[in-house]
């Protein structure tokens, strides 16, 4: 008789790094074919999806990054469909998108996962998560900034199955329809996400008759352990400590003069890195709470940006750290707690984490971002006659580098959505976008510049319900190592008129009328180092690309310039004496 170990397969390297790339291009595949299959521009423009492999046990094997969050959803979502089934078979799909039974951030976020079969044995998961145009609730869009809990923020649905036999449930699908204002699109990007895993359900069974059963189980496990032993062994090359960051978020959506505070402790001991979250706000009465597979994916995602951004990613990172979070806070809040609008208070913990770790990793150093906003505009088209909902995600001003400037009007942490472009909102809905640009002077001043943000202006062509959740209006970007905050966003309605109206950060339901104009600015993101330490040159090029203003350079820079070009004379003492200061 063989030994026990005689039977375990030997693992080839080769063989090791072809799994792995074939499963990332899977999965790669997966996400094509859900993007281009999207009927919403949720899905189809802004790419607000994610697509993933995972084990038997729910762990994700593979996700090829699109949304870093969706590393600690893939597993809780799929696990609660293990919890509830004991009778899952081929042909099966299930849906789910309760963020306290699952691990959606927030209901819009809907979870597809098909089980994967080959030759009778069960080998894993394919599934995807999208973000939905509208669920119900009060607000088009399903996303009220003034929810207080989770009832008001639209239909969720448990781990319930959607396929038997690769037969669609459609007693399910007249449900999630008769709880939308836009039917035919949510029913349309699920189907779609049901295609890509379906998709990646036969590229996968395929890839596992090649190499061979055993030898796929045990690649698929060597993966998550090497993604633990990358993480374990980068971060024991870093000095041991017990670091603290806090950063603060503008408020709940319900309290808008209490900001929300986001506290974290890091202590780093050998190869392991413990994240301590008591410290943080006690769970708010709006929707600024988020669940603790949010706050894993935050972390992992921290990690991620300081060791290899080209990483493999897996759930094996999540064993090279732990996470502390308080029952009852703002980062593992009590059943109801509302959570719709999470976006701000992840990024809050991001930034909280990096400004922690930074002093275990000064080389990586950076200033805080823009944070993430949406807006939400909807009603009833006099043109379709059909309800629509216009969703966008948009970008702004990423924080500085250690030797970078940090870039402008663009997405920031973990919210990587791409900003529509404007003649699909325009062919799309009754609006038209009369200015998009780049807000000039408002990056953190630094050695290295923050990124700017930008202005983009709405005019409405019929009577719509207008909502945005954003942030950093009030409490502006961090600057680093000295350097300046960026500048804070704003959501004006019909500015520069009698009838002008400013918004607060989280706002629901405003009602807009036809030729009604609305101005979104997004925040710059922070600079880092000494602004009299950056290149004169630099400055001059940041005024000549109309990034910086004359009177900024001067202001923060000390830089004068005269008939476009620096004044070196007077730059030279206009800094001395402000280092003499």
């Amino acid at each position: 008789m063989p030994s026990p170990a005689a039977k375990q397969p030997k693992l080839d390297a080769v063989d090791l790094e072809i799994m792995r790339a074939s499963l990332d291009g899977i999965v790669q595949e997966m996400q094509n074919s859900l993007f281009r299959t999207g009927y919403s521009t949720i899905v189809r423009e802004s790419q607000d999806a994610s697509c993933a492999i995972m084990n038997p046990q729910g762990l994700v094997i593979a996700q090829h990054v699109v949304l870093p969050l969706h590393i600690g959803s893939f597993p809780a979502c799929c696990q609660a469909v293990l919890r509830t089934y004991d009778d899952i078979a081929e042909g099966d799909a299930y849906l789910i998108n309760h963020p306290y039974e699952g691990g959606s951030p927030h209901a819009p976020d809907m979870a597809v996962i098909t089980p994967v079969f080959v030759d009778g044995e069960m080998m894993g998961f394919c599934a995807s998560i999208a973000h939905k145009s509208d669920i119900g609730g009060p607000v088009p869009g399903s996303c009220s900034g003034q929810a207080r809990e989770t009832f008001n923020e639209g239909l969720h649905l448990p781990a319930v199955r959607y396929q038997r036999g690769y037969q669609r449930n459609v007693e399910i699908e007249r449900i999630i329809a008769s709880n939308s204002r836009t039917p035919e699109l949510v029913l349309g990007d699920i189907r779609g996400q049901l295609g890509s895993s379906r998709l990646g359900e036969e590229r996968f069974a395929t890839l596992i008759r090649k190499f061979g059963r055993d030898n796929a189980v045990a690649c698929f496990a060597r993966l998550l352990e090497l993604a633990e032993l990358r993480m374990r062994a980068a971060i024991s090359e870093w000095v041991d400590g017990r670091y603290e960051a806090e950063r603060f978020v503008d408020d709940d959506g319900i309290e808008l003069n209490k900001p929300v505070r986001i506290h974290v402790v890091a202590e780093k001991k050998g190869d392991n890195i413990h994240f301590d979250f008591s410290g943080s706000a006690d769970q708010t009465r709006g929707p600024a709470n988020i669940r603790p597979p949010l706050v894993n994916a935050a972390c992992a995602y921290v990690l991620i940006a300081l060791v290899d951004p080209h990483i493999f990613v897996n759930s094996g990172l999540f064993d090279a750290f732990n996470i502390t979070v308080r029952e009852g806070s703002v980062m593992n809040p009590r059943y109801p707690a509302p959570v719709n609008t999470y976006n701000p208070t992840v990024h809050a913990t991001v930034e909280a984490v990096f400004a922690a770790l930074t002093n275990i990793v000064p080389a990586k150093a950076r200033a805080d971002g823009c944070g993430s906003r949406s807006i939400i505009l909807g009603g009833r088209s006099t043109y379709t006659g059909k309800g629509y909902v216009q969703y966008e995600i948009l970008g702004g001003g990423a924080g500085a580098r250690a030797a970078k400037d940090g870039t402008s009007g663009t997405s920031v942490n973990q919210s990587n959505a791409k900003i529509a472009p404007i003649e699909i909102v325009e062919s799309e809905f009754p609006t038209r976008v009369e200015r998009f640009e780049l807000i000039r002077d408002s990056g953190g001043a630094g050695k290295f510049r923050g990124g700017l943000g930008i202005r983009r202006e709405y005019r409405n062509l019929e009577d719509a319900r207008f909502s945005i959740r954003s942030t950093k209006h009030v409490i502006a970007p961090n600057g680093a190592a000295g350097g300046g905050k960026g500048r804070t966003g704003d959501i004006i309605v019909n500015p520069g008129t009698a009838e002008e109206k400013r918004l607060p950060t989280r706002y629901a339901d405003y009602p807009l009328k036809a030729s009604d104009r609305f101005q979104l600015d997004t925040p710059g993101g922070g600079g880092l180092g000494n602004p009299l330490e950056r290149e004169p040159a630099m400055v001059l090029s940041d005024i000549r690309e109309g990034y910086l203003s004359v009177e900024a350079a001067a202001r923060d820079y000390g830089v004068i310039i005269a008939a476009d070009a620096v004044d070196e004379a007077a730059t030279r003492t206009e800094r001395s004496s402000r280092a003499k200061a």
